[in-house]
């Protein structure tokens, strides 16, 4: 399975943006997918996960109420909906998708969003 993330950049304290994954290969063979973010200088950190449904999904608490994560299966898409977005969001966005019993075994690339004061 392959990961392509997308979508970050610079942006102001309070805009938004929409990071996308595009996913590859044998997909069929994950469950959930979620995005992780990583700070200059700190560990890579949970931000949000949905199930293969779409039914389910999780926030970190630094991020719930302004991020939405999202997908569709037909395109093989997951999205990051970021709003109301702080200079503390500012890291590396990685895609991550879970395969049962295995965890997160797939990772992108990473994509840098920057949010400026």
């Amino acid at each position: 399975v392959q990961l392509q993330a997308s979508g970050g950049g610079l942006v102001q304290a309070g805009g938004s943006l929409r990071l996308s994954c595009a996913a590859s290969g044998r997909t069929s063979s994950t469950n959930g997918m979620g995005w992780f973010r990583q700070a200059p200088g700190k560990e890579r950190e949970f931000v949000a996960r949905i199930t293969w449904s779409g039914d389910n999904t999780y926030y970190a608490d630094s991020v719930w109420g302004r991020f939405t994560i999202s997908r569709d299966n037909a395109k093989n898409m997951v999205y990051l909906r970021m709003n109301s977005l702080k200079p503390e969001d500012t890291a590396v966005y990685y895609c991550t998708a879970g395969v049962p019993g295995q965890g997160y075994k797939y990772w992108g690339q990473g994509t840098q969003v920057t949010v400026s004061s």
